[in-house]
């Protein structure tokens, strides 16, 4: 009798798959909320595997700010015909339109925040009773309290005094009328197993995770890209940088590292050695020490 043991990424990537498929014997109307980093592209491989040969039983869901980095755009459409999955996008701008949501004025102005009216509204357009998200416990104080079944009220808003105990990997989907789940089959995933993962399995990126030249600016320690989007200080010049992202957001408030990692074998290594932490160059979560909770209460992914 031969004994078989799995590897640390294998039990991870068995944990994400019976989320999945818990999620979809439990609920009736997922969807895989898709933000074109590279935590949501793994979701997207590991939803794949969940149910292959069949492709993936419900949409990918994009909330598009307006300032997205142009390769995230043109990944997630490539993406969508790939794995020949339903790619579903609501607009931030639609919501402005609609006098659903204030645009912000000011030299950090970002639309980052309104995403949760898009979001929200979307999910209730589309009677989603799941949303998977690409969060993990290791990225943000915040993030560390959530459950992997996430239950938000009738207002798609989050109470983390009012979450349900997941002993023995046992998951509640049991709702009232109007509520949902925020689930997130990677929450116990760190950034390094993510690495590791994409390289094993081969997974393709966008370009921009890897070293390259850009125009950028230093906003108090921040490397922020040259865009339409960005309006300079008085004192602030833009110049070329040897950079990478460790994590994509919009171009307003996403910031980028010194770098020249141009390979999966690299960015392993450098990860490895860094002592900032992935989100440390997202301007977002500098503006309070509360914002990502603040944002995730107001019904934020």
């Amino acid at each position: 009798m031969h004994s078989y043991s799995l590897s640390h990424l294998q039990q991870l990537e068995a944990e994400s798959i019976f989320i999945f498929r818990e999620v979809a014997s439990q609920l009736e109307r997922p969807v895989l909320l898709f933000s074109g980093g590279k935590d949501s592209i793994v979701m997207v491989h590991l939803a794949r595997k969940a149910f292959f040969p069949a492709k993936i039983p419900f949409p990918i869901l994009h909330i598009d700010t307006g300032h997205n980095f142009p390769e995230t755009l043109t990944f997630r459409d490539n993406l969508a015909e790939e794995y020949q999955v339903k790619l579903l996008v609501r607009y931030v701008q639609d919501s402005i339109d609609q006098g659903r949501a204030v645009e912000e004025t000011g030299i950090n102005a970002s639309r980052n925040r309104l995403q949760s009216v898009t979001l929200l509204d979307a999910l209730e357009e589309l009677q989603v009773d799941a949303a998977f998200g690409g969060a993990r416990r290791d990225e943000e104080k915040a993030r560390a309290k959530e459950r992997i079944f996430s239950h938000r009220d009738e207002f798609g808003q989050w109470n983390p005094k009012n979450q349900r105990p997941e002993l023995w990997s046992l998951y509640n989907g049991r709702k009232n009328v109007g509520e949902q789940f925020r689930v997130f089959p990677i929450s116990n995933w760190t950034e390094m197993d993510i690495w590791q993962y994409i390289a094993l399995e081969n997974i393709q990126l966008p370009p921009i995770y890897y070293s390259h030249q850009r125009s950028v600016v230093n906003r108090n320690g921040v490397l922020l890209a040259e865009s339409e989007f960005l309006t300079l200080q008085a004192n602030e010049v833009y110049e070329e940088r040897t950079i990478r992202y460790r994590t994509l957001g919009d171009m307003t408030c996403t910031g980028a590292v010194e770098s020249d990692a141009d390979t999966i074998e690299k960015i392993i290594q450098e990860v490895a050695s860094s002592r900032i932490t992935e989100r440390g160059g997202r301007a977002d979560d500098k503006r309070s020490e509360t914002a990502m909770e603040d944002r995730k209460k107001e019904g934020y992914f």
